[in-house]
C-alpha cells in the first residue's frame, strides 16, 4: 500500500478550481447569459465524465477476454465491471430529469449558439458504442453515414483505431466458442434437447387439435405459429440452416456461441455456469439501456424542438428514434428466449461436471 507524507487537499485533488471554471456560456459571449446554458454545459460534461468511466471498465472487460482461458475470478471482475457500467447508465438516465426541468423556450434562448455541434461529435460515446460491438457496419443504414461523418478528423481516426481491433462483442463469441459444458466425453446435451423440444412442440399441436373452444380457422392460424416456432428451433440446431442467416445478417453469434450461450441461459443456477449467465445477462441489461437511453433521448429532442432539426443538422428526434429501435449489438441473447424448454424436460446436469472445478 501506497503512503505519502505531505497533506493533499480535498480541492487540489479534485483540480475543483479547474473544474468549476469549465462551463463558458457562448451567451454570455454576446450579451446577456441565457440562464439555463450553464445547466446544459453542465449535464453534458457530466455525461462525458461517465462516459471516460465506462470506456475505462470496458477496456479492463476486454482485457480480461484477450486472454485463451477466463479463470472463474477474472470472470467474476468482469461482472462486477459491467454491473457497475449498469448503475452508471441508471445514473444517465436520471440526468435526463433534469434535463427536462429545462423549458423548450429557454433552450431556444441559446440553440442556434451552439450550431453545428452536436451530441453526434462524442467520440467517447462512439468509443463505447464500438467497443461494445456496435461498429460502423453494425448499424442501420440510416445510422452508418452519420456514424462518422460529424467527427473532426482526429477523433475520427480515433474511433477506427478502436475498430480494427476486436470489440467485446467479438470477443464474447470467442469465449462462448471455447465453453466445454455442452458436449463432452461422457455427455452430448444436443441429443436430448432435439428430443425434448420434439415433444414439447407435439404436445402443443395436441392441445391446440384438442382444443373445443377454437374455431377451425384459429387453430390453423395457433397450428401455423407453432410451425414457425419450430422453424425456429431447426435453424439453431442445423448448423448450414444457421449460416445462412449468418450471411443475410439476421444473427451475429456464430452458431457454436449461440448454442453455448443457451446451454449457460438453461443451466443458469449451476455453479459452473452461474457467473457465466450473470456476463450474458449483464450484457443483454447494458444494451436494453442504451437503447432505453437513445429513446428517452429522443423523446426528449421531441419535446424540446418537435419537428425542428438538431443542431447538428439531423432530422432531430425523427433520427434519434430510428437510431434507438435498430442500434442493438446482442439481439441474439434477447432471442435466446426462444428456444428455452421448461425445467423439467432438461437432461439432469451431469455429476462429472457438478463435481469439477469448471
Amino acid at each position: 500500500m501506497i503512503r505519502r507524507d505531505d497533506p493533499l487537499y480535498y480541492s487540489d485533488y479534485l483540480k475543483l478550481n479547474e473544474l468549476t471554471a469549465l462551463q463558458e456560456p457562448e451567451s454570455k459571449k454576446f450579451g446577456d447569459e441565457a440562464h439555463d446554458e450553464t445547466l446544459f454545459i453542465i449535464i453534458h460534461q457530466v455525461y462525458e465524465l461517465w462516459f471516460k468511466q465506462i470506456l475505462h471498465e470496458m477496456l479492463s472487460i476486454e482485457e480480461i477476454f484477450t486472454r485463451e482461458n477466463v479463470p472463474d475470478q477474472q470472470l467474476s471482475i468482469a461482472v462486477s465491471r459491467l454491473k457497475r457500467i449498469i448503475s452508471i447508465q441508471q445514473l444517465l438516465m436520471q440526468q435526463l430529469l433534469v434535463m427536462e426541468t429545462m423549458h423548450p423556450m429557454d433552450f431556444l434562448e441559446f440553440r442556434d449558439l451552439l450550431t453545428p455541434a452536436s451530441g453526434f461529435q462524442s467520440v467517447q460515446f462512439r468509443e463505447i458504442e464500438v467497443l461494445f460491438g456496435l461498429t460502423q457496419n453494425a448499424r442501420t443504414k440510416v445510422d452508418r453515414s452519420a456514424f462518422l461523418g460529424r467527427l473532426s478528423q482526429d477523433d475520427r481516426q480515433r474511433v477506427l483505431a478502436i475498430q480494427k481491433k476486436d470489440s467485446l462483442f467479438e470477443l464474447v463469441n470467442s469465449w462462448l466458442e471455447r465453453m466445454p459444458y455442452s458436449s463432452t466425453k461422457h455427455f452430448n446435451f444436443w441429443s436430448s434437447y432435439k428430443k425434448s423440444v420434439e415433444e414439447m412442440l407435439n404436445t402443443d399441436r395436441e392441445i391446440i387439435k384438442n382444443n373445443h373452444l377454437l374455431k377451425d380457422e384459429e387453430k390453423q392460424r395457433e397450428l401455423s405459429n407453432l410451425e414457425e416456432t419450430a422453424v425456429s428451433f431447426d435453424s439453431l440446431l442445423d448448423e448450414e440452416k444457421y449460416n445462412e442467416l449468418l450471411k443475410a445478417n439476421k444473427r451475429r453469434l456464430s452458431n457454436k456461441a449461440m448454442m453455448n450461450a443457451l446451454f449457460i441461459f438453461l443451466y443458469r443456477e449451476e455453479h459452473q455456469l452461474n457467473q457465466a449467465y450473470n456476463l450474458l445477462n449483464s450484457l443483454v441489461e447494458i444494451d436494453g439501456n442504451f437503447t432505453s437511453w437513445r429513446q428517452r433521448h429522443a423523446l426528449m429532442a421531441h419535446r424540446m424542438l418537435g419537428k425542428k432539426i438538431g443542431t447538428g443538422g439531423s432530422s432531430g428526434h425523427k433520427y434519434l428514434k430510428a437510431a434507438a429501435d435498430g442500434n442493438r449489438v446482442y439481439t441474439d441473447l434477447y432471442d435466446i428466449a426462444t428456444f428455452l424448454i421448461p425445467r423439467s424436460c432438461l437432461p439432469p446436469f451431469p455429476q462429472t461436471l457438478k463435481n469439477s472445478e469448471g
